[in-house]
């Protein structure tokens, strides 16, 4: 039998928090150990190196400090030279363009250049990290979705591009307790307390929904995450107490796992502007909880409209609350979006099927090293 490829991945993060985190943890911890053996160096030590270690899976706590302290940063790349040359690895997989500011000159300090890729979880804009990101040396950049990897490939200079969609964990979760009362409908929304990621949007929606008359409870599950949106939290509950509708909201904060949440939902609704993907669509679809999201970005990739979810033209509260009130009028419609959104969530985008597929793209990439 042929020995696994050795994968080194340098990963920011010090907690598990959002999709890119979940994609990795996923690949690293459900992988095929014999085809693909990673080890993991985490730039910020927390309990996501420790879960991973926990998992069998060798780790390295590897402070960075600010990328804007030029002496942090230099420790910080010579420290992980140091790693990388001790570890020979077939490839280093910088998960993140700020892992890729640090891991890729210790790739090539280590004389692993030729060696690099680095993961694309969002849509790039052109941000100064990306651009800097994408100029350092990579054999390919993988992305979670093909809007991902066209905006890419729009960089310059030039890198290739290839696509794996994340994928969720499938088996069925004990919904949880809310004490919301019985008959009641609940409407829900997943996702870091982000503007772009539409909560304000949702509130508007589940007011119009109870202006029409609709017995319904808005479940808003997520927390701030990464010092992202500080105060958008607050500005949630003020609003909601503006709208009337603070005694038909329950705000979760961050949890560690979102299904139990979502499986209380009899429907979820993806209000982001232009989502990247959207992994928590796929939760509700594994789940079977019928899903209302956005005609762009990643739910295009995912949902077939009428079919297995239902798509509005633009993340606003009045088409919003509109397909949730149709969703929520019609119980045949619904419980047949419900059932093939889970077909799809099972037979496509399982975890399994997603680790595979990076396995493939990685085993591929070091093919043409050679």
């Amino acid at each position: 039998m042929p020995e696994p490829l050795r994968v080194f991945v340098c990963v920011p993060w010090s907690q598990r928090l959002g999709g890119a985190e979940q994609m990795l943890w996923l690949a690293v911890t459900r992988g095929d150990r014999t085809r693909v053996r990673y080890s993991v160096a985490c730039l910020e030590p927390g309990p996501f190196e420790h879960e991973l270690r926990g998992s069998g899976v060798t780790t390295y706590a590897v402070p960075c400090g600010r990328l804007r302290d030029a002496r942090a940063t230099g420790r910080t790349i010579r420290a992980l030279r140091t790693l990388i040359a001790a570890e020979q690895p077939d490839l280093v997989l910088n998960w993140h363009p700020k892992a890729q500011l640090y891991g890729a000159p210790a790739a090539a300090g280590a004389r692993r250049g030729d060696r690099i890729v680095w993961w694309q979880h969002g849509v790039p804009e052109s941000h100064w990290m990306d651009r800097l990101a994408t100029a350092l040396p990579s054999r390919a950049v993988g992305c979670s979705s093909g809007l991902a990897a066209r905006a890419q490939g729009a960089l310059r200079p030039h890198r290739r591009t290839f696509v794996v969609h994340p994928g969720v964990r499938t088996e069925r979760v004990e919904p949880v307790g809310l004490g919301i009362p019985a008959g009641r409908r609940v409407i829900g929304i997943v996702g870091r307390l982000q503007p772009w990621k539409g909560q304000h949007r949702f509130l508007r929606a589940l007011r119009r929904l109870l202006d029409d008359g609709h017995d319904v409870h808005g479940l808003i599950v997520g927390g701030t995450a990464h010092g992202f949106s500080a105060g958008f939290a607050d500005e949630l509950e003020a609003l909601a107490g503006e709208l009337g509708v603070r005694d038909r909201v329950t705000m979760t904060g961050q949890v560690d796992d979102a299904r139990p949440y979502i499986g209380a939902m009899d429907v979820m609704v993806s209000a982001s502007d232009v989502e990247p993907f959207g992994i928590v669509v796929l939760e509700a679809m594994a789940q079977g909880v019928p899903v209302v999201a956005t005609a762009s970005g990643g739910p295009l990739e995912i949902i077939d409209p009428e079919v297995d979810g239902l798509l509005v033209d633009r993340p606003e509260p009045a088409p919003l609350a509109a397909a949730v009130a149709r969703l929520l009028g019609d119980a045949p419609l619904r419980a047949r979006i419900a059932a093939a959104g889970r077909r799809l969530a099972v037979e496509r985008f399982d975890a399994a099927a997603m680790t595979r597929a990076l396995e493939d793209e990685l085993h591929a990439l070091t093919a043409e090293a050679h």
